[in-house]
């Protein structure tokens, strides 16, 4: 059974290993960012089966208008259970309905957000990072 937690800050090495398992593109041979990236979120869900990090939802929000959900990660294994629509879910629960929930979606993602509730906007931009 999968457990859901709020504000809960997984160990670095549990969520580089959800990270390399999950496909997604992060830095996870640099822990100390890894770590700093967390340390600066300031909403993080997590999902767990017992005591193993299964998925991670990590946002940046003023709480009251919008939030950006950074980043979205499953372990291979545990893919296509729905536990990154229930990570959303809560993290939409916490955020309450005045929140907007904004994301980039990873190239291999693209066909997933809609098909659990996000809308594609056409006027984003962004400046790349250098490394």
């Amino acid at each position: 059974m999968i457990t859901y937690k709020i504000g809960v800050t997984p160990k670095t090495e549990e969520i580089i290993a959800v990270y390399d398992s999950s496909g997604i593109n992060r830095p996870t041979k640099d822990f100390d960012r890894i770590t700093a990236m967390y340390a600066k979120s300031n909403l993080i869900t997590s999902a767990w089966d017992g005591d193993k990090l299964v998925g991670v939802a990590r946002s940046l929000s003023d709480a009251c208008y919008c939030c950006y959900l950074a980043d979205l990660a499953i372990c291979k294994d545990y893919q296509h259970q729905g536990i990154g629509k229930k990570l959303i879910e809560v993290t939409q629960k916490e955020l309450g309905e005045k929140v907007t929930l904004i994301l980039i979606a990873a190239p291999s993602a693209v066909d997933y957000y809609p098909k659990i509730g996000f809308e594609k906007i056409e006027a984003g931009y962004l400046i790349k990072r250098k490394s």
